[in-house]
């Protein structure tokens, strides 16, 4: 490596761009400090960035998208996994699909149950209020004037209120809002969308901060190790159009690089397990044996019905339709193109006795070829995906390089433990309950997949290994807690590092209810909140 450059000093540094890093870029900088945002890829300009159903052609494009894929395991049939994480300025809240899920407040108790004070619903709940600006107005509960704009969908296909009614046929009530008072049931999806386009958190909080002299954001620029003087992170080092450069931290440094690239540059700057950074040849700064470890994610099946007597998102992407469906986008904001991944959502329960629900069951008024990933079929298809929301399953990301540019390897150790399994059937069960009731039933020909002859455990255990895939939900390689286990402490300070934190999905104990990006955007204002304090 070529000497570092000096040549950069400021009072905070955040490593990350993403749903996090702008936040703190916003806050941080609010206060006259001087804020320096480092982003590995490249600004946001990709026009397929903006518009919502672009989406489906950022998850490979190698432009914004770090493409990282899962080692091979038993629990995938020996498959590896795609896994799109951003590279952008915006992170993955530029290339995902927009849902906006805060989480069951059972979740953020259960955090502050295993000795995280603070993190506990009541004390969370103001943060997510201070995030958004929800299009129906604040209350006692959601945002009204945040930087966050979040909005219900603009169109909604007969399909989606089909399955919505079959859904309260199959003995699932209305939830109006999810994100309110009450999570469980049925309800329409609301997005993190500014009229008809993305509002990633790069073209919401960011955007608001960069006219701030005092904040400066560096894009194209690698982090490759933190620098650590006497137990204290004083700056770190960045690649930059093959120069080398080094940043002064004279306050606090935070880690905003997500559950892959977090933990990989702790370990590649000494901090993470000993024995593990002896045998890559780093030298050991802080032995932390939870850096990597209680990697979790949100592995999902579908199951998947050919549709009648309905149109689909399948006819909508191609040909006349298509062409139609630009127009209105342009003409009135509306149609096909603002939607995301999925227009409704069931949060449920697998069995009696649990105390929120472990189940999310995410509807599209569309079907993918089974075997091209996100590519829809000619034929009209519906699909719910099945996602069991706090997966008992835990796996890794560990360096396997003390070279930078080698990436870390991700062992998910998707459906490890058993009890994975029965919550994901008891998911398609209910689905297929919600399918065969009236409103949906009758546009529906035949079920796709698993297929109506796939019925006992074990042909359904085998149909999710092979079949099964990632919602794209990584959290818990730099997990929050008290234990010898945990990495950092509930102020986010890195233990034993002094003038270190992590801010982003890697430090949630366990997942939470639903999609990971409201949680995200909260964990950075509270880590603003925090450090400014």
């Amino acid at each position: 490596m070529a000497n570092p450059n000096a040549g950069i000093e400021t009072d905070f540094a955040i490593i990350g761009a993403g749903s996090a890093g702008c936040v703190l870029a916003n806050r941080l900088s609010a206060s006259g400090a001087k804020v320096l945002l480092l982003e590995a890829g490249p600004p946001d300009r990709h026009p397929m960035i903006h518009i919502p159903a672009g989406v489906k052609s950022l998850l490979y494009d190698a432009r914004v998208n770090w493409n990282y894929a899962s080692e091979p395991e038993a629990g995938t049939a020996g498959r590896a996994i795609h896994w799109p994480r951003g590279r952008v300025l915006g992170g993955s809240h530029s290339i995902n699909g927009m849902l906006y899920v805060r989480g069951n407040p059972a979740d953020y108790d259960g955090w502050a149950q295993t000795g995280c004070r603070g993190w506990s619903y009541q004390d969370v709940l103001p943060l997510f209020k201070q995030s958004e600006r929800y299009e129906q107005g604040g209350d006692d509960i959601r945002g009204g004037d945040g930087p966050m704009p979040v909005e219900h969908y603009r169109t909604i296909l007969p399909l989606t209120h089909a399955f919505v009614s079959a859904a309260q046929q199959a003995g699932f009530p209305l939830t109006p809002d999810y994100n309110g008072a009450t999570q469980e049931g049925v309800g329409y999806s609301q997005m993190t969308r500014r009229g008809r386009w993305r509002a990633s958190t790069a073209r919401t909080f960011l955007t608001e901060a960069r006219t701030r002299p005092n904040l400066r954001v560096e894009t194209g620029a690698m982090v490759t190790r933190l620098t650590v003087e006497g137990g204290r992170c004083t700056g770190l080092v960045f690649r930059q159009g093959g120069r080398d450069i080094q940043v002064a931290v004279s306050r606090e440094t935070v880690l905003s690089g997500g559950a892959v690239n977090s933990p990989q540059i702790l370990q590649l700057s000494g901090i993470g397990p000993a024995d593990h950074l002896q045998t890559l040849g780093i030298e050991v700064v802080r032995n932390l044996s939870g850096v990597g470890a209680n990697l979790s994610d949100h592995y999902v099946t579908r199951v998947a019905h050919r549709v009648r007597d309905a149109v689909s998102i399948n006819e909508l992407s191609r040909g006349w339709r298509l062409m139609r469906e630009v127009a209105r986008f342009f003409a009135r904001g509306d149609g096909a193109l603002t939607f995301g991944v999925t227009s409704a959502m069931v949060f449920c329960r697998s069995r009696e006795g649990l105390a929120s629900p472990d189940l999310q069951l995410l509807f599209t008024p569309a079907s993918y070829d089974p075997d091209k990933p996100l590519v829809l079929e000619r034929q009209p298809g519906m699909a719910t995906v099945i996602c069991p929301t706090r997966p008992a399953s835990r796996g890794t990301v560990m360096a396997e390089s003390p070279d930078p540019m080698v990436r870390a390897k991700i062992r998910p150790n998707y459906l490890s433990d058993r009890d994975d399994l029965r919550v994901m059937r008891a998911g398609i069960d209910h689905a297929r309950r919600i399918f065969a009731s009236p409103a949906l039933a009758k546009f529906s020909a035949s079920e796709l997949f698993p297929g109506p002859e796939t019925t006992d455990d074990d042909a359904l255990a085998q149909f999710a290994r092979e079949r099964g895939t990632t919602l794209y939900h990584p959290v818990g390689t730099c997990k929050m807690g008290v234990d010898e286990t945990a990495v950092v402490d509930p102020e986010l300070r890195v233990r034993g590092i002094e003038g270190l934190r992590v801010a982003d999905a890697s430090i949630m104990p366990f997942l939470t209810t639903g999609n990971t990006n409201a949680p995200t955007i909260m964990i950075a204002e509270k880590a603003a909140k925090m450090m400014l304090a």
